[in-house]
């Protein structure tokens, strides 16, 4: 019997296997967006088991385990990591028609070579092999990146994060390259005084510079800045619930920065003020680096104050938000448009109902200068299964150019998600396939396969200003 995991997984057409098979499956990864621990590719580690690698800080599977009435002592808690791959092998049978059973059983497929579906009665031998196998040098994480093809990585810190493991994997001559990305968010994070001070204090600390005032705030970001960009970070990356964009002047802005200096709540108009003056603040610093400014958009973040709080945040607490985008977001980048200091920019939705307002809203900003300066991010968070995948595709494509896409990432927090790529692969030929078989496209594979290779890879080397070729190539 054919395994589920199989040479045309959800390819559907003949054109759709030719252009998959013979153009998308052999390019390498260049993965732009990741929350990947660094310190651990830079001391190349081994797992200790499949639970350590697999469900260690996943709250994607987290959450599909509560829904499944698991304890959360076998989720996160004192549970032993066999007893907690055990409930997760007893949930994924339950998974059906979620991205997470498609994403675990082509991760055992790619990594360890196993058909067999997972459930409870495979879980002990499926553990056993994995672990096995994970334990040994050969499966060490930099072998895990090498295995997938990798070739570019970008992971995120925040500014006051010590970028020495970047460094130390520089020096080691590592031929895959990883790369930070700056993620200031904590700088924004003005809602609540006392942890917004501390963040400042720490910012003070490893920048050097004494934040008595916004200007003060403003130089020690930008000195960060620059030693990211001298360690080779070429890229930003905001998670917002909206774009920040009301009017404001320095000195409303001062003020606000002076009360919230000294521990006091600012109102919700000096708030947004102070956001929106920050976001353009630091929005500026990119396109004088040349840096692309990704936005990710519409998280409606840590919703269960008591998970909250026992577990802090990224926890599988988060849902997709209805805020207001378009003015904001039309605003902020118009402001940046007018004054000549618009980046490259990256916008991701989380709501679905934005997904023709991000792909139309790229095209009032592109100004020719590069093929997609504007671009709309792939399918991201809950959307980046089948459905949000094509539907993210089929706005692009009848609303902007789909030609120039940069194309995927996996956003995961795990070493065995890249597989997400080949998912997303998959979809793009099965589309464009079926677009062949039904007369839409002409059967041009040189052409479409040209293409196809383009979006899995070949855009993103030429949209980032960051190193992609191999250094023995």
């Amino acid at each position: 019997m054919r395994p589920f995991i199989h040479e045309d997984f959800l390819l559907e057409t003949k054109a759709a296997s030719r252009l998959y098979h013979e153009y998308a499956e052999k390019m390498p990864i260049y993965d732009y967006h990741c929350h990947l621990p660094v310190r651990l590719i830079a001391e190349d580690t081994c797992f200790e088991n499949l639970t350590q690698a697999w469900l260690k800080g996943d709250h994607y599977k987290w959450r599909a385990m509560r829904t499944n009435g698991i304890p959360e002592e076998r989720i996160t808690g004192s549970a032993s990591d066999w007893e907690k791959f055990s409930a997760w092998a007893a949930t994924v049978p339950y998974t059906l028609r979620n991205p997470l059973y498609h994403w675990t059983h082509l991760e055992l497929k790619r990594y360890f070579g196993i058909d067999r579906l997972l459930g409870p009665e495979t879980a002990e031998r499926i553990y056993e092999a994995c672990s096995d196998l994970l334990k040994t040098p050969e499966f060490s994480i930099r072998n895990l990146l090498r295995k997938m093809n990798v070739q570019v990585l970008c992971t995120t810190e925040d500014p006051l994060d010590s970028l020495e493991w970047h460094q130390r994997i520089q020096r080691d001559g590592f031929e895959i390259f990883v790369h930070t990305a700056w993620r200031p968010d904590k700088a924004l994070a003005a809602e609540n005084p006392a942890f917004s001070n501390q963040w400042l204090d720490g910012l003070q600390k490893v920048s050097g510079v004494e934040i008595r005032t916004y200007s003060n705030l403003l130089e020690a970001l930008q000195k960060r800045h620059d030693e990211f960009h001298a360690n080779g970070c070429r890229l930003s990356d905001y998670g917002l619930e909206t774009v920040y964009a009301a009017p404001y002047t320095l000195r409303e802005v001062e003020s606000a920065f002076l009360k919230l200096r000294a521990g006091q709540t600012l109102n919700d108009k000096e708030l947004l003020q102070y956001k929106s003056a920050l976001l353009y603040d630091m929005a500026v610093m990119d396109a004088r680096a040349g840096w692309v400014l990704q936005l990710h958009l519409g998280a409606l973040r840590n919703t269960n104050s008591k998970i909250m709080k026992r577990l802090g945040a990224d926890t599988g607490c988060d849902s997709i938000g209805d805020f207001e985008i378009a003015r904001p977001l039309a605003a902020f980048l118009d402001r940046l448009n007018r004054e000549d200091l618009l980046p490259r920019t990256i916008l991701y939705n989380l709501n679905p109902r934005d997904n023709e307002l991000m792909a139309t809203m790229i095209g009032n900003f592109q100004d020719g200068s590069c093929p997609g300066k504007l671009q709309y991010g792939s399918a991201w968070w809950f959307l980046d299964q089948k459905d949000g995948i094509e539907k993210q595709i089929e706005a692009l494509s009848n609303m902007g150019l789909l030609s120039r896409f940069v194309g995927m990432l996996t956003d995961s927090r795990s070493f065995l998600s890249f597989p997400r790529h080949e998912y997303f692969r998959r979809i793009l030929c099965n589309i464009l396939g079926s677009d062949v078989e039904k007369g839409l496209l002409p059967p041009d594979f040189d052409w479409l396969g040209r293409i196809v290779e383009d979006i899995c890879f070949r855009n993103a080397c030429r949209y980032f200003d960051m190193e992609c070729q191999r250094r023995d190539s």
